[in-house]
């Protein structure tokens, strides 16, 4: 009850007023503060209704009704480094080419918190950043390389739920919360210096699933891992077992990721129920650590002096689709949260506009009343932010309406487009032609099973038409198909004689070493076919 009222007394701190210029008030003020939560893989249907009903999240709820909260905000790319790297630059993924965990952005690219601290901001980064190149397994980059070999391997442990039997365990992922003990501390120390501003980053590693036992040094992360503490905040009679095609009916794509995630096999509704309340109660964990800095905020008079935004890097399948993790751009792995609370910022507002994390860079500087570069993707969310959109041509006076994802890396043999609008979903693959694209209406398929991308022909080449407008991705594909094969190589010469035990013994060992030679055939067949360089 006192952490209610507590939070019911920070209301009027934190709330905008219903009419007024809100945006010019702002700038007019003194620069607010600013902390950035991202947290890694929170299904965005989390925070709005009725994905909210499944599980309890008490500090999302409060930015959503002290702020305003984005119903369609999207991942750029439904993978960590790529994520990111669009996110810290402003920038498309194609912009960036990060095509997956091992390439993301130069450690010297000049980010949104860069050009802040250069105009008088403090700036801090704490936990998880995961934006630059050269981190992640060697299994996770030579599996991107060889996407296009002809061969599937399964290159996952198989998704499972681990529980700790301990009502009293609060602290599961204990790096996220030291981290959060960390930025506590921060706060308390730097952050009550009034000289000037403060633009503060939290990274988490919540609600990603923890690694998967007894893979070796090349681990994948396919445990789903919470205690009694946490898996008590679920509602489990509001769990959805969800909809699985028929394997002989997948999408070839979809196929080829639910085989390398190794989820093809034999799944109990029993198992996919306890992956899916084990993955929320996860979430739940992470809405607490989000609640940790709300509260030290508050505590410290510095809540309505700061601007809160809370997000994600992508979401988490959760068994939806047949698959787990993300790569994917079904709605479980692409969805984001995105919330945000402070002064000037409307309150009690949901807006439906299709938004996405290159949208950040521009807002950040925006708020910081820092005038915008030209070359970014992304668009400042500020405008939406101070009052609520009236209709959608209002809404594209501020931001086009639509926007692109694409992905490039391992468990996915194609590269994928994704241009979403406010109905449709449409995804493109490859060079738009060897691989079949996919069309949904979520208005009336948000579950996406049913396909109609034959069914609307026009539809579906008005959009890959727009698409096209945006993005050469025939070209794009090409690149990374050339980029894939120049890397393995390079990589292959520097093994030498080595080389046949180690790939031999990345994530897909269990497969590979029932027909050792028989993959490696694969590879020199694939190293053979020539490619054309091309640029993007």
């Amino acid at each position: 009850m006192l952490l209610l009222w507590m939070l019911t007394i920070a209301a009027s701190a934190v709330a905008a007023p219903a009419r007024g210029a809100q945006e010019q008030r702002l700038r007019a003020a003194r620069a607010p503060n600013v902390v950035l939560v991202a947290s890694d893989s929170f299904d965005g249907r989390l925070t709005f209704h009725p994905g909210s009903q499944v599980v309890k999240l008490p500090f999302i709820n409060f930015m959503k009704t002290h702020g305003t909260s984005f119903l369609n905000a999207y991942t750029n790319s439904p993978i960590c480094c790529p994520s990111r790297a669009a996110m810290w630059s402003g920038l498309f993924t194609h912009l960036t080419q990060s095509w997956n965990n091992f390439k993301g952005l130069d450690p010297n690219y000049t980010t949104w918190m860069d050009v802040m601290e250069k105009h008088g901001y403090r700036a801090q980064k704490f936990g998880k950043l995961d934006y630059t190149s050269g981190h992640h397994s060697l299994s996770n980059r030579v599996e991107a390389w060889t996407r296009d070999v002809a061969f599937s391997l399964r290159q996952e442990g198989r998704p499972m739920a681990d529980l700790i039997p301990n009502k009293n365990k609060v602290r599961v992922m204990e790096e996220d919360w030291k981290n959060i003990d960390t930025t506590v501390d921060w706060l308390r120390t730097e952050g009550i210096n009034n000289t000037k501003p403060f633009v503060l980053y939290l990274g988490l590693n919540l609600p990603h699933p923890y690694p998967s036992p007894s893979s070796g040094e090349n681990f994948g992360s396919s445990t789903f891992r919470t205690s009694l503490y946490w898996l008590e905040k679920v509602s489990h009679d509001v769990i959805k077992i969800p909809k699985w095609l028929p394997l002989s009916e997948m999408h070839p794509v979809d196929y080829y990721s639910s085989y390398t995630k190794n989820c093809t096999g034999k799944f109990t509704d029993k198992e996919i129920k306890n992956i899916r309340a084990f993955y929320y109660a996860m979430c739940a964990e992470t809405d607490a650590m989000l609640g940790k800095i709300i509260l030290a905020l508050r505590q410290l008079d510095l809540l309505q002096k700061t601007i809160v935004i809370y997000t994600s890097d992508h979401g988490e399948l959760a068994m939806e689709h047949r698959q787990f993790y993300k790569m994917s751009m079904y709605e479980a792995s692409a969805h984001v949260p995105l919330l945000v609370m402070g002064p000037g910022i409307k309150a009690n507002l949901q807006a439906p506009s299709v938004v996405s994390l290159v949208d950040i860079y521009p807002t950040m500087l925006d708020i910081a009343g820092i005038p915008l570069p030209q070359n970014l993707s992304g668009y400042s969310l500020l405008p939406l932010l101070s009052e609520p959109v009236k209709n959608e041509h209002e809404f594209t006076n501020f931001h086009p309406p639509w926007i692109l994802s694409e992905y490039h890396g391992c468990n996915v043999n194609a590269s994928t487009y994704m241009l979403r609008t406010s109905q449709w979903k449409y995804i493109a693959y490859s060079d738009g032609v060897s691989v079949l694209p996919q069309l949904f209406d979520l208005s009336s398929d948000p579950d996406e099973l049913t396909d109609i991308a034959t069914k609307f022909p026009e539809i579906t080449y008005s959009l890959d038409q727009k698409l096209r407008s945006i993005i050469n991705y025939p070209k794009v594909s090409a690149s990374v198909h050339q980029y894939n094969k120049e890397q393995f190589i390079m990589w292959k010469q520097s093994m030498g004689q080595d080389y046949s035990n180690v790939i031999a013994n990345l994530r897909w060992h269990q497969d590979w070493l029932k027909e050792p030679r028989k993959y490696e055939s694969a590879i020199d067949r694939w190293l053979k076919t020539h490619t054309t360089p091309k640029t993007v």
